[in-house]
């Protein structure tokens, strides 16, 4: 079977919109059952501003937890906005940091409270940094499809980014449909403008869910060549910019529908299950994935 590659964003961008801030032993346990399901890449946290972002603020701490247990067997990544978080996360013991933009310049400000020249301009240094200390380096781009603020976005700003991105040296360029409003017809006409520049192995999506359409976009993006997806066990996350956003699509609903498929993820639903079970007990709110719904109260 075809091999999919899963990013499992749960610990990161799942948990840093959630209301309760876990603790770091709540968040070792998470991952560890990650890993026991199978997960082999794993965005693990963030280095940002404490009081920015409290659900991030033990980045330091859980890296010291996970990464010396389980580095040799997963493939862990954390976020990096500027260049003092990326030098946290090389001391932390990283060898894969990602870096954040988007599409438009109203959600760049509002996110980053950068325009999106600045933004690129801000991760050169890490980049160079990268290079020399051989660490890989992600692309995100969000809003690639539409924006809360500026609407429809043009593919050909999403794909004018994402080559500036990949000149600088991302490996892999994260299609963020941020707020989880397409359907798979602008997820076609998306990918028709970046598949004439820019082969699939440097593409991932990396859908939301908020109407339902995040599988369905997912379909179409397979029937054009793209192998890697980014979800979140139970569909932790949202957009804090976007009002009504669900979150990430769900790691349980990705696995179901590609195995499905005839595709192989090396994922176990089952054990996915009881990590997300686990959070769900944690974070004191019912998870929305069908999938796990579904499958969390059967023997």
């Amino acid at each position: 079977m075809e091999q999919i590659k899963i990013t499992e964003v749960g610990p990161r961008d799942g948990l840093q919109n959630e209301k309760t801030i876990l603790s770091t032993q709540d968040k070792f346990e998470f991952v560890s059952r990650l890993v026991e399901s199978g997960s082999k890449n794993i965005e693990l946290t963030s280095f940002v501003r404490k009081d920015r972002i409290p659900q991030m603020g033990d980045a330091t701490e859980l890296a010291a937890l996970v990464l010396p247990k389980f580095q040799n067997q997963v493939q862990f990544s954390c976020l990096t906005p500027n260049a003092k978080g990326y030098e946290g996360a090389k001391e932390a013991g990283f060898s894969e940091v990602a870096v954040f933009t988007a599409t438009s310049e109203t959600f760049t400000k509002k996110n980053i409270n950068m325009t999106i020249q600045e933004s690129l301009d801000f991760f050169k240094p890490i980049f160079t940094e990268a290079k020399s200390d051989g660490i890989k380096v992600r692309g995100y781009i969000s809003t690639v499809i539409a924006c809360p603020y500026e609407g429809k976005i043009k593919p050909e700003q999403t794909l004018e980014i994402a080559e500036r991105l990949l000149d600088a040296g991302a490996y892999e360029i994260s299609l963020g449909e941020t707020i989880g409003v397409a359907v798979p017809m602008e997820v076609e006409s998306l990918l028709e403008v970046l598949l004439k520049k820019i082969p699939t192995s440097y593409l991932a999506g990396h859908f939301h869910d908020t109407y339902g359409m995040a599988v369905a976009n997912i379909k179409q993006a397979l029937s054009m060549g793209i192998r890697s997806f980014d979800s979140s066990a139970g569909g932790l996350g949202g957009c804090p910019y976007a009002k009504g956003a669900a979150g990430n699509v769900a790691t349980e609903d990705l696995v179901y529908f590609l195995h499905k498929e005839g595709y192989d993820t090396g994922i176990r639903l089952d054990s996915l299950i009881k990590a997300s079970q686990f959070m769900e007990e944690r974070i004191g709110r019912k998870l929305t994935s069908r999938t796990y719904v579904a499958m969390k109260n059967v023997d």
